[in-house]
């Protein structure tokens, strides 16, 4: 079963998993920040907006925009109609091909190895229901189109689920990619794939042989063209197989009216064009799935040349900023479906899980079965070497007796108890392009922690956080809160929130006999800044340390005593990047939804619990 955008409505609304907002809301900060509250509900459901608005040009758009339509896992569920263990079965299945036993399992084998009939695309000659209407010279224009604006310091309007297709100079490798786009005018927009990106090593290729290249975006159709679109595939290999594969049916595919590409016949909207490579301009600022507002930088820019459409087009949409959003749900798909692939590079491991406060690349999970010493070790630089994962820069490697790897409070109890100074592995390597802590652009450190072997700790004494803290505020005078994690195990973790004057590791380091009071007492301190951190809530108290947190300047280790720096960094740091503001909703726009009743069962905790103002 696929969907096009019409037939999606309406399956979900049988299933009741869609609200549909008639009431005019506004394309600049409205309907995503409602959008952005919904997804955070623990049963949120999909949104169609019927009358989306742009106030400051005083205008109204016939198409509406649909949005949180991966949010949740019940929705997940549906939109791939069958299991998704069974996916993994039939990848694993492929990938441990074996003689057939009998003749059962020769057929088993037959149907898996037919299955492959379907990964490759049709294309066919007629034009498709995309192409219903075309737009071409001076009728193209891109606010014509309900895109959305979603923070207040963005640079303007961004499209957020553009299917991106592009392919090599000589034509033979085609690619899909999920990258934002920026507006900057009726006809051009800034294309924000970053260095590590496959469009951007297309990209390269046209500019040495100075020719333009063509690009494609591709809005709507099936959910799954999009999630195939950030699937972290091999380079080469068209994005679009493994849609093929999943849905047992291969995509159909209708060139494009003013390039040579092809895209989904049945997507609701595409914007043709040709991005000339000796051009760049400024894309940005916007608020990014970190949580955080990337800075303004120099990206190609797409000319567009025709935009087609079905006569009646849904426009979709997605909101990223601080977690959970909707890319909790489309990460936790890329986990389950890709373990089998891990698995088959990386000897011994046997799970991996990112949560998604730890927006997937600073925090990764992972259980092995370790065969020989430094065998979890291996594994590390497996995955800091291998497509994507290179770019995880916090991973935590635990046993094969570790409990699930999404149950937090037991798995913390299980690597604490297994936790120590000398289980540490701190080196250094490529980073995600959005990644701001790190001292210099796309490079800094990572940390891998080896929890495996259980260590004790007998002479360790555990103290209430009333006392502890008697014992720790006389060590350092910029510190003025503390509360304890796991107080129970034998490495407790202490969140200190402090008020930053200068360089907190160099007063450590500088000052190491301060700490011999509590060497015995503590274990894992955790500095942060007081005037941004909740100390009793852990979950967005995660997100901030791993997004602040390059382990090479950040980790100073004291004896028994590991200290991590996750506060925000300046000059005094060595920090001379620019350090980015948070993806804070506007009050102005939470007051204007809350007048029209669209928040009934959003309050005031819910604000604090996920930091929804800041």
């Amino acid at each position: 079963m696929n969907f096009d955008s019409h037939s999606l409505i309406e399956y979900l609304k049988e299933y009741d998993e869609i609200t549909i907002i008639d009431e005019p809301l506004d394309i600049d900060l409205q309907i995503p920040h409602l959008a952005y509250l919904e997804v955070k509900k623990p049963h949120s459901k999909a949104l169609l907006f019927t009358r989306p608005i742009c106030a400051k040009r005083n205008q109204t758009f016939d198409t509406p925009v649909l949005m949180n339509v991966f949010g949740s896992y019940s929705r997940l569920n549906l939109l791939l109609t069958q299991p998704i263990p069974h996916i993994t079965k039939r990848i694993e299945n492929l990938l441990r091909f074996t003689p057939p036993k009998n003749l059962k399992d020769a057929y088993q084998k037959f149907k898996d190895v037919l299955a492959l009939r379907h990964i490759f695309p049709k294309y066919i000659k007629k034009r498709g229901a995309c192409q219903e209407v075309i737009l071409q010279d001076s009728q193209i224009n891109l606010f014509d189109l309900p895109i959305l604006t979603t923070w207040e310091h963005d640079g303007g309007a961004f499209i957020t689920m553009g299917q991106v297709y592009t392919q090599s100079l000589n034509g033979k490798k085609k690619n899909l990619g999920m990258y934002r786009l920026q507006v900057y005018d009726r006809n051009h927009l800034g294309l924000h794939w970053q260095i590590h990106k496959d469009s951007q090593h297309f990209f390269l290729k046209y500019k040495k042989a100075g020719k333009k290249m063509p690009v494609s975006i591709a809005l709507g159709g099936d959910p799954l063209y999009i999630w195939c679109g950030q699937a972290p595939l091999p380079m080469g290999i068209f994005e679009l197989m493994l849609y093929g594969f999943i849905r047992g049916k291969r995509p159909k595919l209708s060139r494009c009216i003013t390039n040579p590409l092809y895209v989904p016949s049945d997507v609701d909207i595409v914007i043709e064009g040709w991005v000339d490579p000796s051009q760049m301009h400024d894309e940005g600022p916007f608020g990014d799935h970190t949580g955080f507002y990337t800075p303004i930088e120099p990206y190609p820019v797409l000319e567009v040349s025709a935009i087609t459409m079905r006569k009646k087009p849904i426009y979709p949409a997605t909101v990223v900023g601080k977690p959970p959003l909707e890319d909790k749900y489309m990460g936790y798909l890329t986990e389950r479906v890709f373990l089998p692939l891990l698995k088959m590079t990386a000897h011994g491991l046997m799970d991996y899980h990112m949560p998604e406060n730890g927006v997937f690349h600073n925090l990764i999970f992972a259980k092995v079965k370790s065969d020989y010493p430094s065998h979890s070790k291996q594994i590390m630089h497996n995955f800091w070497g291998v497509g994507q994962m290179s770019f995880v820069k916090h991973a935590i490697f635990v046993g094969e007796d570790a409990p699930d790897l999404a149950d937090y409070e037991a798995l913390g109890n299980y690597i604490l108890e297994r936790f120590s100074p000398q289980s540490l592995l701190i080196t250094e390597g490529i980073c995600d392009a959005l990644d701001h802590s790190s001292p210099h652009y796309g490079t800094g450190g990572k940390l891998g922690v080896e929890a495996i072997t259980p260590m004790q700790k007998l002479d360790f004494i555990h103290y209430d956080d009333k006392k502890l803290w008697e014992l720790f505020a006389p060590c350092m005078p910029q510190a003025k809160a503390l509360k304890q994690y796991f107080a129970h195990t034998s490495n407790p973790i202490s969140i200190i929130a402090v008020e930053k004057q200068d360089s907190l590791t160099t007063y450590i380091r500088a000052n190491p006999n301060k700490f011999d009071s509590v060497q015995n007492a503590m274990s894992i301190i955790i500095l942060v800044d007081s005037d941004k951190n909740d100390l009793s809530n852990p979950y967005m108290l995660t997100w901030r340390i791993v997004n602040h947190i390059d382990a090479k300047r950040d980790i100073v280790i004291i004896q028994n005593l590991i200290f991590i720096d996750a506060t925000d960094k300046n000059q005094c740091d060595g920090h001379l990047r620019e350090w980015p503001k948070e993806t804070n909703c506007t009050p102005a726009v939470i007051e204007s939804l809350q007048e029209k009743g669209l928040l009934k069962d959003i309050d005031q905790a819910f604000l604090e619990k996920f930091q929804i103002l800041g």
